[in-house]
């Protein structure tokens, strides 16, 4: 076995996912001779994206920590345990010196058995309120690197969001054109992209459609990313069409929505927050009204550095966005004001950071 054969813990969604790749890619890059490969479970979306990304995936059995006392306490002890053994010869078989994990369900077991063995545990933590699988394993951890300043770790140091290269060494101002060429935008209008995420944000869609007369009336074009199974449709039932407003579904290449863009729309997942800030992209963030606050938290400190608006969902309105957003697609002075403000916040090696950390741990 290499002396830097590091193992990875995570999956569930997207957000866990995309950095432990963004942070296992950067280690092949430090390393080219290390051995990588991911323990998840059976039901996230780490079972698609991990082995399309070409790493091999061991699973163990999915086991939620209980939130209130019912059978499945009862049951807990002994199914963590299992998944706890599981882990356990996973890493023995593959001969782990370092495990970095990224948080959800699949952690806590594999941060267990990587202290019966003996092996370190390097942490990512990617919201501005930690999960419960990380908040737990950092007491252990060699390392605990965080995407935001103020996530509440002990012993953290702030590293930023690993990200796929493609976004992180984007240079929008060099491929702004072909961007827009390549989404078959007009290369010279001002241009503001909406998303609500891959799965879209109805309440987005809703409100920029019926603001859509006020952002158009400013001489700007409209990228609207509705979400699969979310065309906005006319008064006649088919998709909607006018001059400057183009939308799709879903695009396969966010970077490319990032170069095109003056101004963005979305939702303050924290991959969207650290990203935005990473391209020096101006944002209005509608946090998803659901959930314990964490994404407003995620936009904060680049709201407050004036890199970027902040608005509740139920005041996400037509009003709103008159006040709002058409003085900044009007006036660039206040988008280059933003766009400052947005990169200066911005980290662009968060990947290699972790990964650093990663190799120093396996090597120690």
């Amino acid at each position: 076995m290499t002396a830097s054969t590091v193992v990875f813990a995570g999956g569930g969604t997207a957000g866990h996912i995309s950095p432990m790749l963004a942070i296992a890619s950067a280690t092949e890059r430090l390393d080219p001779s290390a051995n990588v490969s991911v323990i998840g479970t059976a039901s996230g979306l780490e079972t698609r994206l991990v082995p399309a990304a070409g790493y091999e995936l061991d699973l163990i059995e999915k086991v939620p920590f209980p939130r209130r006392p019912n059978r499945d306490l009862l049951r807990f002890p002994s199914q963590f345990s299992q998944a706890s053994r599981q882990a356990e010869q996973i890493l023995q078989a593959r001969g782990a010196r370092v495990v970095v994990g990224v948080g959800g369900y699949v952690c806590p077991p594999v941060y267990r058995a990587a202290k019966k063995l003996g092996i370190p545990v390097v942490i990512h933590e990617a919201n501005a309120r930690p999960g419960l699988a990380n908040r737990w394993g950092a007491r252990q951890a060699a390392f605990v690197g965080t995407a935001f300043p103020n996530t509440p770790l002990k012993g953290a140091m702030h590293v930023g969001m690993p990200m796929p290269v493609d976004v992180s060494q984007l240079e929008r101002d060099q491929i702004r054109v072909q961007a827009r060429q390549e989404l078959g935008l007009d290369t010279e209008r001002t241009t503001l992209v909406v998303t609500g995420g891959s799965s879209g944000a109805q309440s987005l869609n809703t409100m920029i459609t019926q603001a859509l007369p006020d952002l158009l009336a400013t001489g700007a074009q409209v990228l609207h990313l509705t979400g699969r199974d979310k065309e906005v449709r006319d008064a006649g039932g088919g998709p909607l069409a006018t001059t400057g407003y183009h939308q799709r579904e879903y695009l396969d290449g966010m970077h490319l929505a990032y170069a095109a863009a003056d101004l963005i729309v979305a939702r303050a997942g924290a991959a969207t927050v650290c990203e935005v800030a990473a391209v020096g992209l101006p944002a209005a963030f509608v946090p998803l009204p659901v959930g314990n606050g964490e994404q407003e938290l995620n936009a904060r400190a680049l709201v407050d550095a004036g890199g970027a608006l902040l608005v509740k969902d139920d005041h996400f309105t037509r009003a709103w966005i008159e006040r709002n957003l058409v003085p900044l697609l009007e006036n660039p002075r206040l988008l280059a004001t933003m766009q400052q403000q947005s990169a200066a916040r911005g980290i662009t090696d968060a990947d290699e950071r972790m990964a650093r950390a990663a190799l120093e741990a396996a090597a120690r």
